[in-house]
């Protein structure tokens, strides 16, 4: 640009030796269409560079998920601002359309799938079920990191307390490890009920630890046969999960189901009332008020066990219901949904109240800590926290196996109680791990 300006003002100011300072221009001329050629390709070329060269700042800006700690681990995913943190339910929500939803293995994928809740082998076609994601309202959802999760519980040992849909989902978690490491199998019982796996890279254990109706129960025998009818002492723990409670570092408590049937409950060994039971000098309990007792006994135990860790960290699985329709488990009862039901409030429903009274009962025993001052969610002791399932699967009559069960001894019966897998339990393990990623809010 400097020679430009100079040759024009050479041609304003000197008239003479034209021809002289002819050749000369047409000589510089040359030169800088040869200057503007090489300057057109260098910048061509580095305009190629930065359009399709990786990032450099990358390395900057990014880290390596593999070089963080678990302390860490809760950073690789996307953080909510402050605002929206503070407005973020992660449970209420609904139901939209996304291939794959939240499953992360397939029927083949994981080999430890039970053979009642492997719906597709057992016949079921459609697969629409699968192809739906939980999103929350007002923040989102990460999808389940099964290497993070490892990192998060490395040295630990998780176990899921309570009855055979307790044990569906520790098989959908399972089942979502197992695409990261395969366990060893460590323990099982004869009558598979208490059984560990043991994550030998990660040092990370996981148990279940099956119970009926989590305090201390049995069922009666008339003359040598079950009669369906059982007896409960509210005020006693079943000791089938409580002694091996004090090796345990996170419990996933959940229960209900058992508890629709003829029960007699007892406290300080004295029959206090009865469940569906027809005795006119006996008090009639509902089964949700049952299951709140139930419940209140589990939580206090946690609460004042001195040999426990006293980090341990108490999460109540809300209520999950069943969707029979034209008849209950033994009466016809069928559920052949393939679509979530459309977004609806069920607040108010018998599902919705025995959730309320689970979540009351955590929420009492936190507030007994408080007034021993024994509890500061932020200083490290016991923790009690919702994991609450039970909005999002009122919308999912679609998942259970209803049918495709597989079982040969009970044809014509369906299981609309459990869960697909995989399926929309897996939705689950979503919760499980923003709780323990980045739930301090949720710890209650």
């Amino acid at each position: 640009m400097y020679y430009v300006h100079e040759k024009k003002k050479k041609m304003k100011s000197i008239t003479v030796k034209y021809k002289k300072e002819e050749a000369f221009g047409i000589i510089n001329m040359g030169k800088l269409a040869a200057l503007l050629f090489c300057s057109l390709a260098l910048t061509t070329i580095f305009s190629c560079f930065i359009l399709y060269s990786p990032n450099p700042l990358k390395k900057f800006t990014e880290r390596d998920p593999d070089q963080s700690d678990h302390h860490d681990q809760k950073h690789n995913f996307i953080k909510p601002d402050q605002k929206e943190k503070e407005n973020c339910d992660l449970f209420k929500g609904h139901w939209v359309g996304e291939v794959g939803g939240s499953s992360g293995y397939t029927s083949s994928s994981c080999s430890t799938i039970p053979k009642s809740k492997n719906c597709f082998r057992n016949g079921r076609e459609d697969r629409e079920f699968l192809n739906w994601r939980w999103k929350p309202e007002k923040c989102d959802l990460p999808r389940f990191n099964a290497k993070s999760f490892l990192k998060i519980l490395g040295g630990k040992n998780l176990a899921f307390i309570g009855d055979s849909v307790a044990r569906n989902h520790l098989d959908s978690l399972l089942c979502l490890l197992s695409q990261e490491e395969i366990p060893i199998d460590a323990y099982k019982d004869p009558e598979d009920r208490h059984r560990i796996w043991y994550f030998a890279n990660h040092d990370f254990t996981l148990t279940i630890l099956w119970s009926k109706f989590l305090v201390h129960g049995y069922e009666r025998m008339i003359n040598g046969s079950s009669s369906g009818i059982f007896d409960l002492h509210i005020d006693k723990v079943d000791d089938k999960w409580a002694r091996h409670l004090p090796i345990i570092d996170y419990a996933i408590i959940s229960n209900a189901h058992w508890f629709f049937r003829p029960i007699y409950l007892h406290k300080n060994a004295n029959l206090i009332g009865c469940v569906y039971c027809n005795d006119p000098n006996v008090t009639k309990f509902d089964v949700i008020e049952a299951i709140g007792m139930s419940f209140r006994s589990a939580f206090e135990y946690i609460s004042q066990c001195e040999k426990c860790n006293n980090n341990l960290v108490t999460l109540l699985r809300t209520f999950s219901p069943s969707h029979f329709e034209d008849g209950s488990w033994n009466t016809g009862g069928s559920c052949n949904k393939t679509s979530p039901y459309n977004d609806r409030d069920h607040v108010g429903s018998y599902e919705w109240e025995l959730r309320s009274t689970q979540v009351k009962e955590i929420e009492r025993v936190r507030r007994l800590l408080l007034l021993k001052g024994n509890y500061n969610k932020k200083q490290i002791g016991k923790k009690f926290g919702v994991l609450d399932v039970t909005r999002a699967m009122l919308m999912r009559a679609d998942g259970h196996p209803g049918a495709y069960w597989g079982n040969k001894w009970m044809k014509g019966y369906n299981d609309c109680v459990h869960w697909c897998l995989p399926g929309p339990i897996d939705l689950w393990n979503d919760f499980l791990m923003a709780i323990l990623t980045d739930g301090s809010d949720l710890i209650l």
